[in-house]
């Protein structure tokens, strides 16, 4: 069955359903011709044993009459060959019949269908065939009475071996007309069925075929443009149904395509950003290398170390930002796994902060921190979290102009640990306010067109407990804000 097509499956599954349906249909017209015409037997001599036992009185004074039974035999096998009679006790037993030698296979009849039929059952009834040790057929039977009281029955057979016999035959050539005639309906219902299988039920699946041909003949642009097309809702038709999916799947195909077309762009901008960052300082620390290198002889001792001062800080900047780019490319590729502790963040700001404390008082910045009473505790990893608070307070001190104020904020909202930091600096322009945490920068800041590799490593940072960040609603300066899960 595995390699049959759609439509030969339908065709065979049609003509097995047919074949059952014939089989059953024969099976019970059989069944119900052969109830009907031995309920009409019945009826039509129902009253045929009490009519013998009136014209030929088989009871005498002394007992059964012999003579009268036998000439009851005679006549009866003479008139209708297709009875068979019996002569019963009040028992059931039989005590006389005219069957020949061997041909009675039972010597004692039930009488409950005898009285049933005395009752105006409804007929067919059918009794105890004597010549069958377990059959059973319509019958004809009467009381036989002598003195007002039953000394036996009168048990007719309607239906006999010879009518039997003869039955048998004219079933068979039933059945074998009814077959033939069956088997040449079911081969024109199997042809009609199969052709309206092939060309209807069938028509949706070819189609859907046809479109999977043309996607892998068109490629992508087949895509897209099937994901375009208005389908119609999907209707209880399977078929229909996996066309819905279908189209369905290439929709999200396409959605995957445009996703990973918008990633690689970003990743060429990506390069192009730190190729750029990266030559900048390579530029000037190769100048100034090679300054040294031409004019050692020509240089004063100030002018030397001036010039290695040069180049070491642009090695630092290289150096950092190789670090930084290490560092999120193992949180976006999942190298780093958080590894959570309970602590306070709050007293992890007042650590952090303590870091910058030179820097602070040299440029008389302060810190002004409004750090909500009973914090509870969070569970997150602890250098992550320093570092997050050190990018983001690194970033507003440069960014803060002299005798500043930048303000830390905690507290607690909506379950959330949320936190604030405000710098009365520049602030962020409004043309990279949506793409501050995607477009990396941290050495050219002659360019203020994007953000920096620090602010993605606190993004990711913050993503892996998360958590998010966000630019704040200040008029003025630079606001972070971002929340953390207490469990």
């Amino acid at each position: 069955m595995r390699s049959l097509s759609l439509s030969q499956k339908l065709v065979a599954g049609f003509t097995l359903m047919l074949v059952l349906c014939c089989a059953v249909s024969g099976w019970l017209q059989i069944r119900t011709s052969k109830s009907y015409s031995q309920a009409v037997i019945q009826q039509l001599s129902l009253d045929l044993a009490s009519h013998i036992a009136q014209q030929i009185p088989l009871m005498r004074s002394e007992g059964i009459d012999q003579n009268a039974l036998k000439s009851l035999f005679s006549q009866t096998m003479v008139v209708n060959p297709s009875v068979e009679v019996y002569l019963l006790d009040t028992q059931g037993n039989i005590i006389a019949d005219a069957a020949p030698s061997g041909h009675v296979k039972r010597q004692r009849i039930d009488l409950a269908p005898l009285h049933q039929l005395q009752s105006k059952a409804t007929l067919p009834v059918l009794g105890d065939d004597p010549r069958s040790e377990d059959g059973s057929k319509v019958f004809s039977a009467a009381p036989l009475m002598r003195d007002g009281k039953t000394e036996g029955w009168l048990y007719v057979i309607l239906l006999g071996e010879d009518y039997n016999q003869l039955a048998n035959d004219a079933q068979k050539n039933a059945l074998l007309m009814f077959t033939l005639s069956a088997m040449g309906l079911l081969l024109l219902l199997t042809v009609i069925a199969g052709a309206v299988a092939f060309r209807w039920v069938t028509r949706p699946m070819r189609q859907l075929i046809k479109q999977v041909a043309q996607l892998d003949q068109g490629g992508m642009p087949a895509i897209k443009l099937l994901a375009t097309q208005q389908i119609s809702p999907a209707s209880p038709n399977e078929v229909s149904q996996l066309q819905q999916a279908f189209a369905a799947l290439c929709r999200r195909i396409n959605e995957q395509w445009d996703l990973l077309a918008g990633q690689d762009q970003q990743r060429r901008e990506f390069i192009a950003n730190i190729s750029h960052d990266l030559r900048t300082p390579l530029t000037a620390m190769h100048g100034y290398l090679e300054t040294l290198t031409l004019k050692s002889e020509h240089l004063t001792q100030e002018e030397r170390q001036r010039y290695l001062s040069i180049a070491l800080s642009q090695s630092q900047k290289v150096g950092g930002l190789a670090q930084q780019l290490f560092e999120l490319a193992r949180l976006e590729h999942g190298g780093v796994k958080p590894n959570k502790e309970r602590f306070s963040l709050g007293e992890l700001a007042q650590d952090v902060w303590q870091k910058f404390e030179l820097t602070t008082e040299r440029r008389q910045i302060q810190l002004r921190a409004d750090i909500a009473p009973h914090l509870p505790l969070i569970n997150a990893d602890l250098s992550m979290m320093e570092r997050v608070l050190t990018n983001l307070l690194d970033n507003a001190i440069r960014h803060s102009p002299d005798n500043s104020i930048i303000h830390l904020r905690l507290w607690v909202h909506e379950g959330m640990l949320s936190v604030s930091l405000h710098d009365q600096g520049p602030g962020i322009p409004a043309a990279i306010k949506t793409t501050l945490f995607h477009r990396p920068s941290v050495l050219n800041h002659n360019q203020r067109n994007h953000g920096g590799l620090g602010l993605m490593i606190v993004q990711r940072m913050l993503q892996l407990h998360g958590g998010n960040i966000r630019l704040g609603d200040e008029p003025e300066g630079a606001s972070f804000c971002f929340a953390l899960p207490l469990s």
